[in-house]
C-alpha cells in the first residue's frame, strides 16, 4: 500500500485534428500558431477516449494547407501529443479533501475532484460542520477536513465530454484507506499484534 499514487492515471496520447489558421495569423510561426489553437480546443477538456486533458505539446503542421471557397483561413492537418488523466475504477490513489459538503467531501486527484459520500468514509455516524470544513466521525472522533490527505479507491467514473467535468465516485471503506494518518494507526496496530503474536509460548 505504501506510495499508492495518481501517476499511473495520466498518459501520453497521440492525436490528430485539423486546425483554421485565420487571415490575421499569417506571417507567425505556424507550429505556434497550431499549438495555441489546439490548447484552446483541447485543455481543460474530457475526452471520452483519454479523460481529462491536461495539456498539449509536441505539435507536427502540415506546411501545405487547403483553403475553402468564401473562407480566407487556411486548414492545416496537425499531428500532436496530450497529456491526459483517466481514471480507472478501483485504481488507488492518493489526494487532497479541498471541499466538505452535507453529504461528504471532494477530494482533489489530479485536476479532478472525486466525491467521497458520508456512506463511503466509515462504519460511524458522522456529522459534516459544513462551515469549519470538518467531518467528525461520533464514535471514533476520526476527523477529515479541508486539506486532509487521503489514500482512496475510486468505485465509479462517469466521463463527460468537451468542458462537462464528469463525474468520479471514491471510498476508503476498506482496510487501509482512509486519511493518512488513519493508515499510519492502523499499520502500528498491525505491527504491534504481529509481534504480541510472535512471542514464544503463543
Amino acid at each position: 500500500m505504501k506510495g499508492a499514487s495518481i501517476i499511473s492515471l495520466f498518459e501520453l496520447a497521440n492525436l490528430e485534428d485539423v486546425v483554421r489558421v485565420p487571415p490575421d495569423k499569417f506571417g507567425s510561426p505556424l507550429e505556434k500558431v497550431a499549438l495555441e489553437l489546439l490548447k484552446l480546443k483541447y485543455e481543460s477538456t474530457i475526452n471520452p477516449d483519454h479523460g481529462y486533458v491536461v495539456l498539449v505539446t509536441k505539435v507536427e503542421v502540415d506546411k501545405v494547407g487547403k483553403i475553402i471557397a468564401g473562407d480566407g483561413a487556411t486548414y492545416h492537418r496537425v499531428k500532436f501529443e496530450v497529456l491526459s488523466f483517466f481514471p480507472l475504477r478501483q485504481e488507488l490513489v492518493e489526494g487532497e479533501i479541498v471541499e466538505v459538503t452535507d453529504f461528504g467531501a471532494f477530494v482533489r486527484i489530479g485536476p479532478a475532484d472525486a466525491l467521497l459520500h458520508l456512506s463511503q468514509i466509515m462504519d460511524d455516524y458522522l456529522t459534516s460542520d459544513v462551515k469549519s470544513g470538518i467531518i467528525t466521525a461520533s464514535q471514533s472522533k476520526r476527523t477529515l477536513r479541508v486539506g486532509s490527505k487521503v489514500r482512496v479507491r475510486i468505485t465509479a467514473v462517469s466521463l463527460g465530454h468537451g468542458i462537462s467535468m464528469g463525474k468520479i465516485g471514491v471510498t476508503c471503506r476498506q482496510p487501509f484507506l482512509g486519511a493518512l494518518e488513519w493508515i499510519d494507526d492502523e499499520v502500528a496496530k498491525a505491527q504491534k499484534q504481529r509481534k504480541a503474536d510472535e512471542r514464544p509460548g503463543k
